[in-house]
């Protein structure tokens, strides 16, 4: 048995039993991909897939132990590269930052200037997705770390470690019924003053958007979600021309810039959230990642990050 037949079994389960695929991902020949499956097969005296003829349909179940110390060893094996790349080129390389909108529109913008001042050879590249996309990324390593709110601390296969802890806002035109609220208007805002009016808010893959459903049946309540959007900046476009309230994550809304909204803190109805960031288990982190991760909090320092992969549990 060899790397390479390693390599193959994992593209192949990677490219949903694709045999076609896979080979055109790795430049060779389906039928060489296959006969080196054959092999393997053959040498370790099980079948890896489920076969129907000559497609692959699965995994039989030795198969699927055996893809996973597969996946452990190709992850070793990349491992070693990178430690190679680590000590060979210690400044430079190439970072996939997988994250949502928000956090490349909102928090990136803060961290990602003094990264490039300190890792100018570094070649940065953001990739937006929904936080399942995003998990995937880090997983199939894709991206080296992900950014998001849900998804990421429940993905096994992924070590994520808090970021920020956040609450939902309300965004409002300033001459809506809701501005005029006594102040603190937050402490008036209710879950039945809310259901009053047309709302527009998150997709359902996005930014607290459960805690937001949950919290309305709760009270038995069927808000008038009129529109659904992927991020902040269009669910404040809609607000703005009247097409009802917003609810939004806090950190998109800064009374500066959004001059037009008014933004009412709206954490006691659908409670707190914590953004994450996620590296994938037992992978190897260049330095400039430990160095992002403290960027991004500075309570993930390298000890932190280390305990937290070694432990291969989420913080």
């Amino acid at each position: 048995m060899n790397l390479q037949q390693f390599r193959f079994v994992r593209e192949t389960i990677r490219r949903q039993y694709n045999l076609t695929e896979a080979a055109r991902s790795l430049y060779t020949s389906q039928p060489g991909v296959s006969k080196a499956i054959i092999e393997l097969e053959d040498e370790l005296g099980i079948k890896i897939f489920e076969r129907h003829g000559k497609r692959i349909k699965g995994l039989t179940r030795p198969g699927a132990d055996v893809a996973k110390i597969i996946e452990r060893i190709m992850l070793e094996v990349d491992n070693l590269k990178k430690v190679s790349d680590d000590f060979a080129r210690d400044d430079e390389g190439t970072l996939v930052i997988a994250c949502t909108h928000a956090q490349a529109r909102y928090l990136l913008p803060k961290v990602i200037p003094a990264f490039r001042k300190r890792f100018p050879k570094v070649h940065l590249s953001l990739a937006e997705g929904s936080p399942a996309h995003l998990a995937s990324m880090v997983l199939h390593e894709q991206a080296d770390v992900a950014i998001a709110t849900e998804t990421l601390s429940k993905t096994p296969g992924l070590v994520a470690l808090p970021v920020y802890e956040w609450e939902h806002t309300i965004v409002v035109k300033p001459d809506h019924e809701l501005a005029e609220l006594p102040t603190p208007a937050s402490k008036n805002l209710s879950l039945k003053l809310l259901a009053k009016y047309p709302i527009v808010t998150y997709d359902h893959a996005f930014s607290g958007r459960r805690s937001i459903d949950e919290a309305f049946a709760n009270e038995n309540l069927t808000p008038d979600i009129v529109l659904e959007a992927l991020d902040a900046d269009v669910i404040k476009t809609y607000v703005d021309v009247g097409l009802g309230i917003g609810i939004i994550a806090g950190v998109a809304f800064d009374p500066r810039r959004d001059k037009g909204l008014v933004g009412l803190s709206a954490g006691h109805l659908f409670g707190k959230h914590q953004t994450r960031v996620a590296v994938k288990a037992g992978s190897f982190l260049r330095d400039y990642v430990y160095v992002l991760l403290e960027m991004l909090a500075p309570a993930l320092t390298r000890d932190v990050v280390q305990d937290a992969l070694d432990g291969e549990s989420s913080v």
